[in-house]
């Protein structure tokens, strides 16, 4: 089924969907704060639970980030983990810190 997964970015609404045969299988949540896009949420939709569709969808919009000239603030323990044994994205990580989560809390 994964084969014809979809990600797009949904700029408007801050985050990246996963779309499998045109259905929702997930997203990524995001806030933009200076040149830092903050990671804060993913989720898969249960019936899509085990495909590898999250690691699609971070792997998509790391590399998304990268290309738009974002740092990133892995917040989400998803993309954290992701992030600590996908090592391609390494030269854009800054660590999480006490103002990326209050960014988070005050806009999520």
């Amino acid at each position: 089924m994964t084969e014809s997964a979809h990600v797009d970015h949904r700029a408007g609404a801050a985050r990246y969907e996963i779309s499998v045969n045109g259905q929702l299988a997930g997203l990524n949540a995001y806030i933009d704060h200076g040149d830092q896009r903050i990671f804060y949420h993913t989720e898969t939709n249960e019936e899509f639970a085990g495909e590898g569709l999250a690691s699609q969808l971070v792997s998509a919009a790391l590399a998304d980030a990268r290309q738009t000239g974002k740092r990133v603030v892995p917040v989400c323990p998803f993309v954290a983990k992701y992030v600590k044994t996908h090592h391609d994205f390494d030269d854009i990580l800054d660590p999480v810190t006490p103002e990326a989560i209050d960014t988070v809390r005050a806009h999520a």
